[in-house]
């Protein structure tokens, strides 16, 4: 069977995501509220934590099609597969995977950021939403929200709702927009200098009691968030290092068993590795 046959042949938004999917648009179907559906038990009610959306594709291990932005595909074989069926048949609306696409899409939630963009970004296509206006660009980028009032950033590990095609042509992705997912910096907040002892390993202003106490809290902090796991680690290995991480007293062992409690509750050695820099940075250290 065709493509164009096959798009005659099925109703409403997975006719739309079909005729997307052939122009190479990466889609999936979203439900009621704009969210995506669990595509398997495992992620039933997005059950499994949404990882797919926050990280790399195949984060999660449940069967394909997945769901959120990792389920989005331009395969017709997918898109109609019996894995597919109830999603599309209770499907709210379409969306899309920008970076999937080579796209860029600056999502302005209001009047004000409507504005702003107006004033500020070059002209591109542009889509009304219910708010306000999607611009959308030409090249991919690593997605943020709010990054600043009433815009957001979609695009790579990210999905955005299919509202039509727009107005105006679509430009190449601008560096100004690129500048609005670097954040400035947060001030470093000054840390007392302590002394490193010569032979190292041992804590010069704080009993070995203390620093086997500071690193049990912190365990204990990571292993019992249940939402904001990676601000949760990030916290956690900056109060360990604001006491400790001058002084010598950190070993090993001691980084070893922060990072198993971060990523016994999902996340990657990279993920640990860069937020022990961040805070080591954050520190001056």
């Amino acid at each position: 069977m065709t493509q164009p046959t096959l798009i005659r042949r099925v109703p409403g938004a997975l006719r739309s995501a079909l005729a997307l999917a052939g122009a190479g648009v990466p889609v999936l179907p979203l439900r009621a509220g704009k969210l995506p559906f669990g595509n398997c038990p495992a992620c039933a009610a997005v059950a499994c934590g949404g990882r797919p959306n926050m990280r790399e594709a195949g984060a999660c291990r449940c069967p394909a099609p997945c769901h959120a932005w990792a389920a989005a595909t331009t395969d017709p074989a997918v898109l109609t597969s019996c894995a597919w069926a109830r999603p599309w048949q209770h499907a709210g609306a379409v969306a899309y995977h920008p970076g999937g696409a080579g796209l860029t899409v600056v999502d302005l939630d209001n009047a004000a950021a409507v504005a702003w963009a107006r004033a500020t970004l070059p002209p591109t296509r542009t889509v009304p939403t219910t708010r306000g206006e999607h611009w959308i660009y030409r090249g991919a980028m690593p997605s943020s929200n709010d990054v600043r009032p009433g815009v957001d950033v979609k695009s790579s590990m990210s999905y955005a709702r299919y509202l039509g095609p727009g107005t105006g042509t679509v430009t190449a992705l601008p560096d100004m927009v690129r500048a609005l997912i670097v954040r400035e910096p947060a001030p470093v907040r000054p840390v007392p200098a302590v002394a490193v002892p010569a032979g190292g390993g041992r804590c010069p202003h704080r009993t070995p009691v203390y620093l086997e106490r500071g690193i049990a809290m912190a365990v204990q902090r990571i292993t019992a968030a249940t939402t904001a796991v990676h601000a949760t680690v990030f916290g956690a290995f900056l109060a360990v290092l604001s006491t400790h991480g001058r002084c010598g007293c950190l070993t090993e062992d001691h980084t070893n068993r922060l990072f198993a409690a971060a990523q016994a509750k999902g996340e990657s050695p990279r993920h640990c590795a860069d937020a022990w820099a961040n805070a080591r940075t954050r520190l001056g250290l």
